[in-house]
């Protein structure tokens, strides 16, 4: 993923075989473990506002099991409290904060909710109140309990992040016996290791969470086996193996009862089924064809049994094939070390590291043959052994979001766990250790000495002098800014290094549950504004510049050239393609590195960008998403997709364009009639009906005008439309080559007629005259609130008898572009507009003066507004017309509103591999040492590669890059510029400033410029005004080589000039 993947599944409705899970584990849905289900029977209220995204990714079903189920984290370091953090965002009923430990200075080096004040006091008191701040609903306690059995009971998952192996493998033995799931999780300077135990039966619902792929079928063959074609719609997904169910198929009927089939020989648009159909009536027509996903049952293995035996460890980099063995050796020698020592290895010292290697050979010769690390690396082993004393906040929010989203597996049976061992090193972001003195490591009694003893005092020093630009303070925003506070950025003496932050945006309800700097009371304010004084309470060192500028090239006044000079680094933290490329431009354009991460659902992706020696994020691009074709959504809709596509353009067109169009007018009527009769299309044509509709035909005087609108609303939308359509296109209609015209992936659609008792139609009707109330300023009176009083109201008005028109023109042609798809014959445009303008001129002098309407902006998330009931009922009763499956509000709120799916695991987890990569840029590391990153967390997947380098061009003794920039000097003439590339031996004949073109050799009038100074040219000829503070300006050069075979595709030039 670079940008974007597919939405996740939102799992409204129990699928049957979440169902048959259940039934075949036996055990509750809501915890999936049988002994504890008694310990979680209370049903929390899923507020849906806060947990609009996080529903985007787990559904209704698996939030009601989150949210009852109670969490222990034993151990209130960095990464426990990360943990503790994503697991109370996500919205468990409870979550316990455990440890015996006094707060220590270094512990503020990763753990963002301690302060100087909390030294010498109970770790998890200390970050208890914090954390209960970031979601209410969730109960959080903090606690120095003994872990006995007693203690644990109450619990669905325990996870230690500051635990023995002795006493991990002790905790462990009795979850395993209570049904008590279990996570052992382990940071230590660049190394991490994680381990799940849970139990011996263990049922994972939804192994992936996405969406069961889907195809329409077009023809099944009477065979053995069974050939399925499908429409060529799109490429199927099926991969061989997997299984799947029909339903709607007509003729071989027996397919739609018939249990799951398995798949084999898939290809583009057809596979064969594990079946024999010979016998099976023909088929004739129609059918889905969808996976069926089944469930997993997993056996997990103790600690105790793990530990000699782990099986396959879960790989996170493929160039480190051989290092998880090696590191559960030297994590388990670590372990030994630390028993024996009673402290971890220090910093630096050879002694320990000595120890350490020697514990881990003896470990390993212990270990059986088939999962012995095959060689020892020593240098990795000291190194672990240097940096096993000291937590690093990226590596705690890497993993912090890791084993976050494993507790939500556990408490849900949602994607699949890590299956057991995962082991992580990165050891590419440690400055070269062995060339530096051991007195670099020593603790200088401040609140970065964790990070000293792994890095050393000249990075810390280096940190601090960053100058470094944030751009976006949302969920990503507000995870870089933690982890920044934390690792020192920004926080010299005498304000050396300033970390900028921009977002122009503010905070809303539905930003709560990932953006979790902020709390219900800072609802409003402006994100960046809010962050910065967050941050600065999580290191009040730091020096943040808090801005409400959008970057663009509308704000290059703000973010001039001397300010993208002054940064060091530039990290993106971006919801939008566009907007990243810009910042991707400005950082190609200064040579600034660019940190570039982003997050879908469960996954998660990062790239790192790095002046001369990678590409930059622009480079490749993600094909566009497929549109659905206007025919398609207008008449021909076969999903719900189409269907709410459909509702939105319509409620923008009802109750935003209409409304603004007539505004328009009434402002200027003279001027707006003029501009119509100037411009005399289709498209002014269209406009203008909206006027009159608005203004004349169909004004609303009172509540009762509305409600007799929305009911012709729905009269002409889900009966007359359809109606027309079906006398258009009878059931039994052909094409002009004699095939069925309803062949798939068309559905004949049937009208609706309108039951007041329909609660569907009511809520339709209902939230349509609330809106168009709301439009022309009529009070709404009481009864309004009643559906049911307005729908019987609806009932009564008078509808005309439909009656079908003939010569109707409805669009069929997918590639057609015509914004009428439906229309009758040919329309004059002309005289329809005469007659449109008439129409007004009647009716504007019987407005009231200063008449004004009220257009309707769609915003999802308020739920007291009636815009999601509005599009809801659009797109349901459309469904319901063509026999597509409906939905409830969420999920049309999720596909309508185009909610993002988001949750705070895999956001933590990318902000910490970026700033993993942060150490390699600061450190000046080759290429090789830098890693782009995918994950999934849901199954779980990472996949690690190393950057692409930036595409080179060569041509004589020359080479460049896109980095390239060539600036010459002075106010030069267009002539002394092509001397400039001649004496490089290249021909030039174009020099262009933004779309104009200032030169070129074909046109004998240019010949008279070749004299005159460029800066002359791009004032007079490209009107462009350069700022006093800008030396430079930019034009593009086009050339070809000497000898006039090829064009040269040269860098920017820079003409600078002053």
């Amino acid at each position: 993923m670079k940008r974007g993947v597919q939405e996740q599944s939102t799992g409204e409705e129990k699928s049957p075989h979440t169902a048959q899970a259940e039934k075949k584990s036996k055990v509750s849905p809501t915890t999936n473990n049988g002994e504890r289900a008694t310990a979680a029977t209370t049903t929390m209220e899923i507020d849906e506002n806060l947990h609009s995204r996080q529903l985007a990714v787990y559904g209704r079903e698996v939030m009601k099991r989150i949210t009852t189920s109670s969490v222990l984290v034993s151990g209130a370091n960095g990464l426990g409290t990360e943990i503790a953090k994503n697991v109370i965002l996500a919205g468990v009923r409870a979550v316990t904060i455990h440890d015996k430990k006094a707060v220590k200075l270094p512990d503020l080096s990763a753990q963002f909710y301690l302060n100087e004040e909390d030294v010498g006091k109970n770790r998890a008191e200390a970050c208890k109140d914090k954390l209960q701040e970031l979601n209410t609903a969730v109960n959080v306690c903090a606690s120095i309990a003994d872990l006995d059995a007693s203690f644990l009971k109450q619990f669905q998952v325990a996870v230690l992040t500051d635990a023995s192996l002795e006493e991990a493998k002790r905790v462990d033995a009795l979850c395993h016996a209570h049904g008590i799931k279990f996570i052992w999780a382990q940071s230590r300077g660049v190394f991490a290791s994680v381990f799940n135990d849970f139990g011996p039966n263990f049922t994972v619902f939804d192994v992936d969470g996405e969406d069961p792929h889907t195809a329409i079928v077009a023809s099944i063959s009477n065979s053995s086996p069974a050939v399925v074609t499908c429409v060529e719609d799109e490429r199927l997904q099926f991969q061989d193996g997997e299984l799947v169910m029909f339903t709607e198929v007509e003729g071989m009927t027996e397919l739609n009862t018939h249990k799951p089939i398995k798949v084999k020989n898939c290809k583009a648009h057809s596979f064969e089924l594990d079946l024999d159909t010979s016998s099976f009536k023909q088929y004739q027509r129609g059918g889905l064809v969808t996976q069926f996903k089944e469930p997993k049952d997993l056996k997990f293995k103790t600690l105790e049994a793990a530990v000699p035996d782990p099986g396959e460890f879960l790989l996170l980099d493929f160039a480190k094939c051989d290092r998880p063995p090696l590191i559960h050796v030297g994590m388990l020698a670590l372990n030994a070390f630390e028993a024996e020592k009673h402290h971890a290895p220090r910093p630096a010292n050879a002694e320990d590291a000595t120890r350490l290697l020697q514990l881990a050979k003896g470990i390993n010769d212990t270990m059986p043959e088939s999962v012995r690390a095959g060689e020892l690396t020593e240098s990795v082993l000291r190194t672990l052994a240097h940096c096993a004393s000291g937590e690093l906040n990226p590596m705690a929010a890497m993993f912090g979001g890791i084993v976050g989203q494993e507790v939500v597996k556990a408490v849900s049976g949602k994607f699949h766990p890590l299956f057991q061992w995962l082991h992580f090193d990165s050891l590419e972001s440690l400055p070269d250790l062995e060339k530096m003195p051991a007195e670099e490591f020593a603790p200088v009694g401040s609140r970065y000495d964790a990070q000293i003893a792994v890095f050393g005092r000249t990075m810390q020093r280096k940190l601090e002098g960053v100058n470094l630009f944030l751009v976006g303070a949302g969920a990503l925003g507000c995870e870089f800014l933690k982890n920044f506070a934390l690792m020192g950025i920004a926080t010299g003496p005498n304000e050396k290094g300033v970390l900028t932050v921009t977002d122009d945006d503010t905070i809303e309800k539905s930003n709560l549950s990932r953006q979790f700097l902020f709390r219900d009371w800072n609802i409003g304010g402006s994100k960046s504004k809010v962050a910065a004084e967050a941050t600065q309470r999580i290191n009040p060192g730091i020096h943040v510049n808090p801005l409400q500028n959008r970057v663009s090239p509308e704000t290059e006044n703000v973010f001039n050239d001397k300010f993208w000079q002054e940064q060091d680094l530039i990290v993106n933290a971006l919801d939008n393609v566009n907007a990243r490329l810009y910042v991707d431009s400005r950082c190609v354009y200064f040579c600034k590195p660019l940190m570039e991460s982003g997050t879908l659902g469960a996954k998660c992706n990062t790239q790192v960008v790095v002046p001369k020696l990678t590409e930059n994020y622009g480079a490749s691009r993600d094909p566009p998403e497929k549109q659905a074709p206007m025919c398609t959504v207008h008449s021909f809709p076969h999903n719900i997709d189409h269907c709410l596509t459909w509702a939105r353009s319509e409620f923008e067109g009802l109750l935003e364009k209409g409304p603004s169009e007539a505004n328009a007018y009434l402002e200027d009527p003279e001027k707006y009639i003029n501009a119509v009769k100037v411009a005399a299309d289709a498209a002014a044509r269209q406009q203008l009906e909206q006027v009159v509709e608005v203004l004349v035909n169909d004004r609303s005087r009172t509540f009762e005008d509305c409600v007799s609108w929305a009911r012709m609303r729905f009269q002409d939308y889900y009966y007359n439309r359809v109606a027309q359509l079906t006398f258009t296109f009878p059931e039994d209609a052909t094409t002009s080559t004699g095939a069925p015209f309803w062949s798939a992936p068309k559905r004949f659609p049937h009208p609706i007629t309108f039951n007041p008792s329909d609660p569907a139609h009511a809520a339709f009707v209902q939230a349509a005259s609330i809106l168009r109330a709301e439009i022309y300023g009529i009070p709404r009176p009481d009864y309004a609130t009643n559906a049911a009083k307005v729908a019987e109201m609806a009932a009564k008005v008078p509808v005309p008898t439909f009656v079908p028109k003939k010569g109707v023109q409805i669009e069929t042609d997918p590639k057609a572009q015509n914004k009428e798809p439906v229309r009758m014959g040919m329309v004059d445009d002309d005289s329809a507009i005469a007659s449109l303008i008439e129409s007004l001129s009647i009716a504007r002098p019987t407005l009231p003066s200063n008449f004004r309407l009220t257009p309707i902006q769609f915003e999802k998330d308020d739920d007291t507004n009636y815009h999601m009931d509005m599009i809801a009922g659009l797109a349901n009763m459309r469904a319901r017309n063509y026999s597509v499956q409906e939905v409830d509000k969420l999920k049309a709120k999720l596909i309508a509103g185009r909610i993002i799916p988001a949750i705070a695991t895999a956001t933590a987890c990318a902000t910490g591999l970026v700033c993993l990569e942060i150490y390699k840029v600061l450190l000046g590391k080759p290429v090789e040492a830098f890693r782009n990153t995918f994950a999934n967390l849901a199954l779980p997947l990472f996949a690690m590669a190393e950057p692409m380098p930036p595409k080179t061009i060569k041509y004589k003794d020359m080479s460049w890059t896109l980095w390239d920039r060539w600036v010459l000097e002075g106010d030069l003439t267009v002539q002394q510029v092509i001397d400039w590339f001649a004496e490089r031996k290249m021909n030039v004949y174009s020099v262009s400033c933004g779309s104009a073109l200032l030169y070129n050799n074909i046109f004998p009038k240019h010949k008279e410029r070749l004299n005159k100074r460029m800066s002359e040219l791009v004032s007079t000829v490209a009107k462009v005004e350069i700022p006093e503070w800008r030396s430079h300006f930019d034009v593009v050069v086009a050339c070809e080589e000497e000898d006039g075979d090829e064009d040269l595709d040269v860098p920017l030039v820079s003409i600078k000039f002053r």
